[in-house]
């Protein structure tokens, strides 16, 4: 059979499969696997047995449903392939975010719903649209596989993974691979494949500013006595520079892929106000993807309606800062705190409280399969090469992976795309691009699978 024949052949098993993958899809998105709901465990626990189950059908050799210290379920499923074939990890994870106020919503949240081409609902993307085009790919090749294939599908993935180095320690022979597919990003824009190569990594802290035992009258003291809003307000003017970089000293920053990001495209995607300017120098890529970030999310203080005519004795920050590839969260933590403790103003008590921490990623992606992964995602997209792209955002158990398997080559890639909303109201699917992703994968697999043994 021609090289091109085969692609022919696994573009038309795609386009034939579709219609049960999505079934699939839907039946898994209807789950309310919330993974930071208590009251929704049952609910995740239903999910990973569904995806446990699929497995199975599939006629995978092993199929189990494990969990580390109290942790949430996760699917481990084997199926071998060729002797001497490589074997490739495919990870997903099954958990959601909470779908928010449901009015917000255009439609269910849990009630997959077309629309414009899009399959709209928590999930129908991040990520059991990750789950779906893995199976997608393997049931192109039923049980001929080309490829040994471990499935490993999380289920804490969106309240951190805390458990997942435990898992990833407990399971280590179920899970080493040659290669590692990690489907939970995304692609540059309809039309244009995308490789993540770089992650930003994540400092959190909660900083409280005290001037006051208790709070007194504004007119009495105003004048002499600092209060803490005021206070924490200065602190916080100093993090940026009148440009909007990052003034802490002793953070890393790097170079970015040379990659355009339009400004009306910059414009369009993060909903920025008309006129706003942007913060930072360097190319925008640069700026969201490997210079560090600081944001406050959180602010404890007084509400507005009803505030009282006195000083506020203490107020309180949630600090994020986001972490450049090639730093550390251990450098970055020390850095932000050395900061606050030279910045505080006029003698002001100040406690800085870490809440957690996710390590940056930069992948050297060089090697036969990242070659391979490449090729297959240039015939998926028709001839479209894929992009190198970074990550503002934080995955850490990315990092994780890379330090428990550092013999496997780690490949990022993923469903989305810049109008996917992931995490937010009206998450959707875009089902052509979608069935690329699927096409790629198989591809993926049949590459490796012609790479040289030994």
């Amino acid at each position: 059979m021609s090289e091109t024949t085969a692609i022919d052949d696994i573009r038309t098993a795609v386009t034939g499969l579709l219609p049960g993958i999505r079934q699939d899809l839907e039946d898994l998105v209807r789950i309310e696997s919330v993974s930071a709901d208590p009251a929704r465990a049952g609910e995740v626990r239903r999910s990973a047995e569904a995806v446990a189950e699929l497995f199975r059908a599939e006629s995978f050799d092993t199929v189990e449903i494990v969990s580390a210290e109290g942790g949430a379920p996760a699917v481990i499923a084997h199926k071998s392939g060729p002797a001497g074939a490589p074997t490739v990890l495919l990870y997903a994870h099954h958990d959601v975010q909470p779908e928010t106020d449901h009015a917000e919503w255009d439609s269910p949240p849990f009630e997959p719903t077309e629309r414009d081409g899009r399959l709209y609902a928590r999930g129908a993307a991040d990520d059991k649209a990750g789950i779906a085009a893995h199976l997608g790919a393997l049931r192109v090749y039923g049980d001929d596989l080309p490829v040994s294939v471990t499935m490993f599908i999380e289920g804490e993935e969106e309240v951190g993974s805390d458990t997942l180095p435990a898992l990833l320690k407990e399971h280590r022979d179920q899970l080493s691979a040659d290669v590692i597919v990690i489907a939970d990003s995304g692609n540059w824009d309809i039309g244009v494949p995308a490789l993540t190569t770089s992650l930003r990594g994540l400092v959190r802290v909660d900083v409280t500013v005290r001037t006051l035992t208790h709070a007194v009258h504004s007119g009495m003291w105003g004048g002499l006595v600092p209060d803490a809003l005021i206070t924490l307000s200065r602190l916080i003017a100093t993090l940026h520079d009148d440009r909007g970089n990052v003034a802490i000293s002793g953070l890393q920053s790097g170079p970015a892929a040379d990659v355009d990001y339009p400004e009306e495209r910059l414009r369009a995607e993060s909903g920025a106000v008309p006129g706003i300017e942007w913060i930072g120098d360097g190319s925008a890529v640069e700026r969201l993807w490997t210079r560090p970030a600081l944001s406050i999310t959180g602010l404890d203080a007084p509400k507005v309606d009803g505030a009282s005519n006195t000083l506020v004795a203490s107020a309180r920050a949630k600090i994020s800062l986001r972490v450049a590839p090639g730093d550390t969260t251990e450098n970055a933590l020390a850095c932000l705190r050395a900061h606050l403790e030279a910045h505080v103003a006029w003698g002001a008590e100040l406690s800085v409280a870490l809440v957690d921490t996710g390590e940056p990623t930069a992948i050297d992606a060089t090697g036969p399969a990242y070659d391979a992964a490449r090729r297959a995602f240039t015939e998926a997209w028709d001839g479209t090469e894929p992009v190198d792209m970074g990550v503002g955002g934080s995955i850490p158990f990315i990092a994780e992976f890379l330090e428990a398997f550092p013999q496997a080559s780690v490949l990022v890639t993923g469903v989305e795309d810049p109008d996917t909303r992931a995490h937010g109201a009206n998450e959707g699917l875009h089902l052509a691009e979608f069935e690329k992703v699927v096409k790629a994968e198989a591809l993926l697999l049949r590459n490796l699978g012609e790479l040289p043994r030994g």
